[in-house]
């Protein structure tokens, strides 16, 4: 293959060559990250648009039962709070990949090392967020694990 470098070919090894191929790859990652990012920030609009409907719907209809009580109609706030949260959560990840989309595709139209650069930061950036999210999230699941049991262990002592 004409398109393959071999380590003996590259002077200084902290010099990295995009082949080819590699220009290819990433043309294309670049094009269905954009296109991800892009429906992404689509649903972020339908999902605040959702919030506000509950938030507005729910606390309505909360607030002409009486049974509810005076907190009713705040619970059709709350979910709506909550919707707007995820899709706060949410924003950060689809922005990165945005402008990891955009950057790339510059970087690989005009060979620009500084957009390279900056296209790959926010991939970066993007995955250290959603790891971090994940970690969090895995928090709440072991501490709910252990309420659980905790729980469990009460009610058969109690």
């Amino acid at each position: 293959m004409e398109n393959d470098i071999s380590i003996n070919d590259v002077d200084n090894f902290d010099d990295l060559v995009i082949t080819h191929d590699v220009r290819m790859f990433l043309q294309e990652t670049a094009k269905w990250a954009k296109f991800l990012s892009i429906v992404g920030f689509v649903m972020l609009g339908f999902l605040v648009i959702m919030a506000l409907f509950i938030s507005v719907f729910m606390g309505a209809m909360m607030s002409e039962m009486p049974e509810a009580g005076p907190f009713g109609a705040m619970g059709g706030g709350l979910i709506g709070v909550f919707y707007i949260l995820i899709a706060l959560i949410y924003f950060f990840p689809i922005l990165y990949l945005y402008r990891f989309a955009t950057k790339m595709k510059t970087a690989l139209n005009n060979n620009d090392q500084s957009y390279l650069s900056a296209s790959f930061k926010n991939l970066k950036s993007c995955y250290k967020f959603m790891g971090i999210f994940m970690i969090i999230v895995l928090g709440f699941y072991a501490l709910g694990i252990v309420f659980a049991f905790l729980m469990g262990a009460g009610s058969m002592m109690g």
